[in-house]
């Protein structure tokens, strides 16, 4: 029979079944309808557990408070079936051979074919996996070793059976005593069980430990719409399933003779995680009979827990009021210091994991995935969702997506530098310019700047050829393409996850209200369009109102950091004179360079100076515009901060590549500011190389910075919590929430942190990736450290966060996409105006030898460098020197007819460029929606499968309540139907 629920579980006869072969084969099976056709092999015995688990929820008070001493249907602890009772199940139970027959030809009628399992459910294999003894007895001493690291680490209340599920921690000295006795007992009323202790190392810090009972779980769970496990998934194959299944026996042979990838972790390491290959469904006490509750301690989840507790707490009163309400509110007046779920315990042993195995999860945790030693392995994603949730779960996935991704990119970066390695030398216009020892540059500065020679810029026009060269153009639309392919490749990738972590039906919609935002429009109401239920809502002229003035906000902080970028530029007209008469004979002659350089600088301090504002007033205005969920948000303050850090980060990298150089005017003729300040110009090798330096610079400094934050600071803050405890108190003799109390908790603003520094760093790597090839390599490398980095910090420097739930990485996909098409316009703009590819280009069609006959082995770019320099008459400067210096640009020369203006060259190049930005955005806009065209979000097997239990899941449900509706009818002595009254 097919039975509906959420997963689907093997099925394990207990012991004291008494059930045999002979047995089994000799029982009158029911003629199955039309609706109960699928996964009939699988439903053999369902109807025993249909009354045991209906009498589960009718539990005791005593029996709920007491969780470890209940099980369910636990291996060797079930109670002996009466023979009567047996004899009336009886008629429900298919023989296995009729079952057999039936689903050897239901898949040869089924074109649906499941590439992770292929079976043929014959006769013997039936009977043999109906009797799974290893199985049942692992799963047993799973469940047992569960219950023996949570009584290990000490997660109990003093009866040594009630689990402790959360903490909340207060001082004995704060005098708002009432309302957290209103609150305790409100949580009491609610169904919460609470134990209070005193700290060992603190006599001040006091600790509420909170027990979920077995009612009030059924109840939230109900309430919150969680879906859980029901019954394990069978899959069908076509015709096809015997010749494949022999290919991939043949292959699977082959395979054990090959070496084993070494960044693949051992599976035999980590539990059973059976959830992830079951049905779920939205759970229902009324439906309790639906699910197989094998253990009632280990039913619901740890996380799971821990999210319906933080649930109450959220929603509970601790005054009158409507706004008087939840745990955030009194830890923000002082009431409680700290709410958080606890640890499953200490993430280190004295024992080798090897030969005793792990303690708990977080254990498990530490050696496999948060030590360095792991850094070249693939992560345990399954296991850090099971811990941490699915939130925490998909940004670790995306991350190694992420990182995975940057290694093509990388390497191909890497190749183009290294070709502008190798062919540096024959650059044509590098050896013109070492060579160019007669050719003097027109001074770049009024006072202190005398002529330089333009060999004197030999070192750097040849670092400037490293990252301006032929294969820049391919690489600015190799990075463009990559960037689709990235992000389309995670759409696939993020749907196997969510339909392997059961959140294909998980939608926002079931989401609670944010507290905050029910105690401001409690009275205005509105029927809920999905749920049918009337919720607070916000009018639209207030929600207007708020979004103006946030952005109202959003606007004078980016117009702030403008300000301060153009303080930078001012900075860098002021001391370059300075520099260029320094007595340290370096600064002297590279004072270009050391103006640059500590602008960089003295750029990045104030960037990290105006984060710390920014971070503030983003969280003022988005609490101003009271978001409806604790999502919206996430999403709103995220995309605050995004465009501020943005803005503050790569500001002057725009004014550098777009604007340096761009507006000084000429020799005797410079544009000033404030017409005191000569605007700056750039390097007679040309701007290139200061747009490097600052991307160089900025992103090496930010990377250390954000490292040292995220792992450095928190050491030193739990070294110095461990250092005020008292010294003749050991850890060992410390209980395990007081040791996590002695951690420092997770940002406040959860993962947006993590995600803003992968998202700007993704902006450094394809927005400005013509100008600075290394930059996926860069990010290659720190993305190795971030991920073992977060992890260690994860697992051994934070408190447990809460375990959330979520289908995607929220608003940071849709600006990743928009990172990527700013990505191809600025690259276009960075080889069109701020390289030289274009001048080389027009010269070497238009202007050079090759311009009106092409010979093999003559060089086309020969003169280039003389084309591009205008003269200038010395005497017009008033220096008392005569002849001509020069400069970069396209002007007519002293002698023409109209000096100083520019020259048809100019335009031409002018036309060049801007021809060249639209067809090179034009052509990759293309390939991007091409390639975003043919690659699915979802994979067809995938989408395939999602449809099919779908189907099956209906089915399950209507057997289910036909099996119990007669039960029912045996019970009461009425006729069995085998189909709907």
């Amino acid at each position: 029979m097919v039975h509906h629920s959420g997963s689907i579980q093997s099925f394990k006869p207990q012991k004291g079944m008494n059930v045999s072969k002979s047995e089994i084969t000799k029982e009158t099976s029911l003629k199955p309808s039309r609706r109960s056709l699928p996964c009939l092999a699988q439903s053999y015995a369902y109807s025993k557990s249909l009354s045991q688990s209906a009498s589960l929820f009718q539990s005791t008070e005593s029996e709920s408070q007491a969780p470890t001493s209940v099980t369910l249907l636990s291996a060797g602890k079930a109670e002996p079936v009466n023979a009567e009772e047996d004899k009336k199940d009886s008629v429900l139970k298919c023989s296995f051979a009729d079952l057999s027959d039936f689903c050897l030809a239901l898949g040869k009628d089924k074109d649906y074919m499941d590439e992770s399992e292929h079976a043929n459910y014959d006769r013997s294999r039936l009977i043999r996996d109906s009797v799974p003894r290893d199985n049942s007895e692992s799963k047993a001493k799973l469940s047992k070793n569960d219950m023996n690291y949570i009584a290990s680490s000490g997660l109990l209340f003093k009866d040594g059976k009630k689990r402790i599920d959360y903490i909340l921690v207060y001082r004995k000295s704060n005098i708002q005593y009432d309302k957290r006795n209103t609150f305790e007992k409100n949580l009491r009323a609610e169904g919460l069980m609470l134990e209070k202790e005193p700290a060992v190392a603190n006599s001040d810090i006091m600790f509420i430990k909170i027990h979920i009972p077995w009612d009030t779980l059924c109840k939230y769970a109900e309430r919150l719409n969680i879906r859980m496990p029901f019954r394990k998934k069978c899959y069908y194959t076509d015709r096809r399933s015997k010749s494949m299944g022999s290919v991939q026996n043949y292959f699977r042979r082959i395979k054990k003779w090959m070496a084993q990838n070494p960044m693949v972790l051992d599976k035999s390491a980590f539990p059973n995680l059976q959830e992830s290959d079951c049905y779920t469904g939205p759970f229902s006490r009324a439906r309790i009979h639906h699910f197989i509750i094998n253990n009632k301690d280990t039913f619901f989840s740890n996380a799971t827990r821990s999210r319906i507790v933080y649930h109450m707490l959220q929603h509970t009163k601790y005054e009158n009021g409507i706004s008087k309400v939840g745990i955030c509110k009194l830890i923000n007046n002082g009431s409680y210091i700290a709410a958080f779920p606890p640890h499953e315990g200490a993430y280190k042993s004295s024992q080798p994991i090897k030969t005793h195995g792990p303690q708990n999860n977080r254990h498990l945790l530490y050696e496999r995935w948060a030590r360095w030693g792991m850094w070249y392995k693939h992560q345990p994603l399954d296991l850090i969702r099971l811990y941490f949730g699915e939130k925490i779960g998909l940004y670790f996935a995306w991350l190694g997506w992420y990182t995975g991704m940057l290694i093509p990119a990388a390497l191909v970066g890497l190749c183009v530098f290294f070709y502008g390695i190798f062919t540096m030398n024959g650059s044509q216009v590098s050896q013109e310019i070492c060579k160019a020892t007669e050719v003097f540059m027109c001074p770049l500065c009024d006072k202190n700047c005398s002529l330089q020679r333009l060999n004197e810029s030999c070192i750097y026009a040849k670092v400037t050829y490293l990252f301006d060269n032929g294969g820049t153009v391919f690489f600015a639309i190799f990075m463009a393409i990559w960037a689709t392919v990235f992000l389309e490749f995670w759409k696939r990738r993020r749907s196997t996850l969510t339909y392997t972590w059961d959140l294909i039906e998980w939608e926002e919609e079931e989401e609670t209200l944010r507290p905050q935002f029910e105690a401001k429009y409690y009275k205005m109401e509105r029927v809920n369009p999905i749920s049918g239920k009337p919720e607070p809502h916000q009018p639209s002229s207030d929600k207007i109102t708020r979004l103006l003035v946030s952005i109202s906000g959003i606007f004078f902080m980016i117009s702030l950091v403008i300000t301060a970028v153009f303080a930078v530029v001012v900075y860098r007209l002021v001391v370059m004179e300075q520099f260029a008469s320094f007595k340290w004979n370096f600064i002297k002659q590279h004072w270009q360079f050391a103006t640059s350089a500590a602008a960089v600088c003295i750029n990045f301090v104030i960037i990290m100076a105006l984060n710390l504002a920014y971070e503030k007033i983003a969280y003022l205005l988005t609490n101003l515009e009271y978001p409806r969920t604790e999502s919206e948000w996430e999403n709103s303050f995220a995309l605050k901060m995004f465009l501020f850090q943005f803005v503050n980060l790569n500001s002057s990298i725009f004014y550098i590549a777009f604007f340096l150089g761009r507006f000084v005017g000429h020799p005797g003729n410079y544009n000033k500011l404030f017409n005191r300040w000569r605007l700056e110009e750039c390097h007679p090798s040309g701007c290139l190389i200061d747009l490097c330096l600052q991307m160089g610079v900025i992103m090496f400094l930010k990377q250390i910075w954000n490292n040292f934050m995220e792992l450095g600071y928190p050491l030193i803050q739990n070294w110095w919590s461990r250092h005020k405890i008292k010294r003749g108190i050991q850890d060992a003799s410390i209980p395990q929430w007081e040791n996590d109390w002695n951690l420092q908790p997770m940002n406040i603003h959860g993962l947006m942190d993590e995600y803003l520094e992968m998202v700007l760093q993704f902006g450094f790597t394809t927005i400005f990736v013509a100008a600075f090839p290394l930059a996926p390599l860069l990010a290659l490398l720190n993305n190795i450290i971030e991920i073992r980095l977060d992890a260690y910090k994860f697992v051994t420097q934070w408190r447990r966060p809460l375990p959330a739930r979520a289908t995607d990485i929220g608003i940071w996909y849709g600006i990743l996409e928009g990172i990527g098409i700013l990505a191809v316009i600025t690259n276009a703009f960075v080889i069109a105006i701020t390289s030289d590819y274009i001048p080389r280009f027009v010269y070497e069609y238009k202007y050079g030898p090759c311009a009106s006959r092409f010979e093999y082995g003559e060089n086309c770019l020969k003169g280039y460098v003389n084309n591009s320099l205008s003269f200038f008459d010395l005497s017009e400067l008033g220096m008392g020197k005569s002849g001509y210096c020069r400069y970069r640009d396209y002007r007519g020369p002293p002698w023409s007819s109209k000096p100083y203006e520019f020259t048809l060259q100019y335009w031409h190049i002018l036309a060049a460029r801007l021809a060249f930005i639209i067809v090179f955005e034009h052509l990759v806009f293309g390939i991007k929606s091409f390639i975003a065209y043919l690659i699915p979000d979802v994979p067809k097997n995938l989408y395939d499968r999602i449809r099919r239990e779908k189907y099956l899941v209906q089915e399950m449900m209507y057997e289910a309540e036909l099996e119990h509706l007669q039960q029912q009818r045996r019970k009461s002595g009425h006729p069995v139907h085998h189909e709907w009254p």
